[in-house]
């Protein structure tokens, strides 16, 4: 909780499974869902894998069963309270673009299929994933397959169809700095009739912030994004990985805001929660 003094640290939960870098944290349903990741120093091989975290009780289990794609430097959104959509990321050999959801109604996984409207790119890693409704995501990141990445950053608006299983990428026509490892933050923007916009922070030499989308008012919902993760390598160049993950609260709702917070200069495997009052 946030005093006069500072802030004050919780512990919730410690276990190996939690012990993982480069992986996704996302909150789906009051719980929270880490995919992937590498989990140990020098590995080059993804885990394939999905950990569930029962915040409430501090329980840490495997979930997801067989089919979890093996992904590193990916992202991950939350859709409709049921799916936990897996996109892009580094499998071993290459940068992935598609799209893997677990259903965590069946406990399944399930590789999407591109739309005939898809134009996705060669490859992702190192992006964000950030949610704008239930069927939309925007992607902020590099471009990029086996060995090379473009120097910028490119934008893509992905939309979802839960009950076709497909995804259909659309290329925006703007482009950014070159970052990696970076984070995205929605935000409201001034005035009376506040829009939204996207905001793009580190990841590059770069001390600015980058708007990678802008959004009339009413056409974003919610303020803080549902299930949104920004994970990325610290920038003290370690083989560890911050991911802040705040949970969904509605525009103008009054109350503590809190957020959960996995560190580890290496491969920590311990949670602790922040409570703020504070916006």
């Amino acid at each position: 909780m946030a005093d006069g003094r500072g802030w004050t640290w919780r512990p919730v939960a410690r276990d190996a499974l939690l012990a993982r870098a480069f992986h996704s944290c996302t909150e789906l349903g009051g719980r929270f869902y880490l995919v992937g990741g590498l989990l140990a120093g020098g590995a080059r091989e993804p885990s394939a894998d999905a950990v569930l975290l029962e915040p409430a009780g501090g329980r840490v289990m495997r979930a997801g069963g067989a089919g979890a794609p093996g992904r590193s430097h990916h992202d991950a959104a939350a859709l409709g309270g049921r799916w936990l959509c897996v996109v892009g990321g580094w499998d071993g050999t290459r940068r992935r673009a598609s799209v893997a959801a677990l259903d965590t109604e069946r406990g399944q996984w399930e590789a999407w299929a591109p739309a005939a409207c898809s134009r996705a790119p060669a490859g992702l890693s190192s992006h964000t994933c950030t949610r704008l409704s239930d069927r939309e995501l925007r992607v902020a990141g590099r471009e990029g397959g086996t060995r090379t990445q473009r120097r910028f950053g490119s934008v893509y608006t992905l939309r979802l169809d839960p009950a076709a299983r497909t995804y259909c990428y659309k290329e925006e026509g703007c482009h950014t700095a070159s970052r990696s490892g970076h984070c995205a933050a929605l935000l409201p923007t001034p005035g009376r009739q506040p829009g939204h916009q996207l905001l793009l922070f580190g990841g590059c030499s770069s001390g600015e912030a980058e708007v990678a989308g802008h959004w009339r008012p009413g056409k974003i919902k919610f303020f803080l994004p549902q299930g949104g993760a920004s994970c990325g390598p610290p920038f003290d160049g370690t083989a560890g990985t911050a991911c802040e993950q705040w949970t969904g609260v509605a525009a103008g709702t009054s109350g503590p805001a809190a957020s959960l917070v996995l560190c580890g200069g290496a491969f920590c495997s311990a949670v602790r929660w922040r409570d703020s009052n504070e916006s």
